[in-house]
């Protein structure tokens, strides 16, 4: 099939919901992919964070095709050996207490909001259901997600939203402000991941979490992008030093595989009983499988060179001098580049995309977020392009 009857196919039966680039990706091995027509691209963008350990990786291969070939999937009436051996992992390294999983990030961020209502009302009664989010946040694109979401932008079109959501700026004034006697728990990305990659003050998080606790609100984590070793540890929160109530993750968890979740607290273990929450494919066995091997991939080790990574891209990109861009900024491989004015973030992405150089905006900026496997070979490649295309 050739690029343009696949566009052909794709405008005549698929809903026109996406802002495509006109590349049809056809394999790829790491972070190099090819299109239909042969033409090799470097992976910056790695499917929005989710191929967390490249394209073909033969680990995670060898995984998902034990499983599939044994069982593809089991209903949550019954038990299965993936989930749990999953859950034990994600639990051990992250030092949270239980898993619940569904299938993407919306789905878990609705179940931490969830949580928190169910574990206010039990303990308080009816009337404290209000989250607090951050202005320049994004949590997902439901009716529920969007109402959390604290960009405008997202929001036209849709009303009217889920009530029980409250936004504040990210400095404890404002939080403060924006409480009542109605709210339940806070919610937050420590790094904003679409509102521009921007990380939270490590200060302010304290803060609010010493918040969380004076008021008894439940302090919950959106990592649906930071989690899973993305920002140089298994998750952000490891790094600002502080343990939060739920926690929230999917994208790269499982390699490539729809998978979501959340892992909760050891006081919030017991919130959720029989009937409470439920998710259909949740645990999937074979998508349980691909998460297991994605986090025997990242160990330890695989997850420290991150950060090195992230710190070679970063001071790369601003020794080269463009003059569309400015400083860099995030944590690991998770990374924001400045565009300056007088240039288009998207004009700069698509001239990129074109070069072979697949990358992302966010906010007003550019967004990197390639394998955390990305070797140094594809790297330099990467960066080559970058500064061909836009030197």
């Amino acid at each position: 099939m050739t690029f343009e009857e696949l566009r052909g196919l794709d405008s005549r039966y698929v809903i026109q919901s996406y802002g495509r680039n006109p590349i049809a990706l056809d394999r790829g091995q790491g972070a190099t992919l090819y299109g239909l027509d042969g033409k090799e691209y470097i992976d910056f963008a790695s499917g929005i964070g989710v191929l967390s350990v490249g394209a073909a990786n033969p680990q995670w291969q060898a995984a998902v095709a034990e499983q599939a070939g044994k069982l593809a999937h089991v209903s949550n009436l019954y038990y299965s050996a993936p989930y749990v051996q999953l859950a034990e992992k994600l639990c051990t390294r992250s030092g949270m207490a239980a898993a619940f999983f569904g299938n993407s990030g919306a789905e878990a961020n609705e179940g931490i909001i969830k949580l928190a209502r169910k574990w206010s009302w039990e303990k308080y009664g009816e009337g404290r259901g209000t989250t607090i989010t951050l202005n320049r946040s994004f949590h997902g694109r439901t009716i529920t997600t969007l109402a959390a979401t604290g960009q405008d932008v997202f929001h036209k079109y849709f009303f009217p939203f889920t009530e029980g959501f409250r936004r504040a700026d990210p400095d404890l004034d404002s939080v403060k402000q924006a409480a009542g006697h109605d709210v339940c728990a806070v919610l937050v990305e420590l790094v904003q991941g679409e509102g521009g990659v921007l990380p939270l003050d490590p200060d302010f998080v304290h803060e609010l979490v010493q918040l969380c606790a004076d008021r008894d609100w439940l302090f919950l984590v959106d990592e649906v992008q930071t989690g899973i070793g993305r920002t140089g540890s298994l998750f952000c929160f490891q790094q600002y030093g502080v343990q939060p109530d739920a926690v929230s993750f999917a994208k790269g968890v499982a390699g490539g595989l729809p998978m979501g979740g959340f892992l909760v607290s050891e006081r919030c273990r017991k919130v959720f009983g029989p009937g409470d929450h439920a998710s259909t494919f949740g645990g999937n066995p074979v998508s349980a499988a691909a998460a297991c091997a994605v986090l025997d991939i990242l160990d330890d080790g695989a997850i420290a060179q991150v950060k090195e990574k992230g710190a070679y891209l970063r001071e790369s990109i601003e020794d080269m001098g463009l003059p569309c861009l400015g400083k860099t900024r995030g944590m690991g491989l998770m990374i924001g580049v400045e565009v300056k004015d007088g240039f288009s973030n998207k004009e700069l992405c698509a001239k990129l995309n074109r070069a072979g150089l697949l990358s992302l905006t966010a906010g007003p900026g550019l967004r990197f977020l390639p394998p955390l496997t990305i070797t140094k070979e594809e790297m330099d490649k990467g960066l080559a392009i970058l500064k061909g295309a836009l030197l």
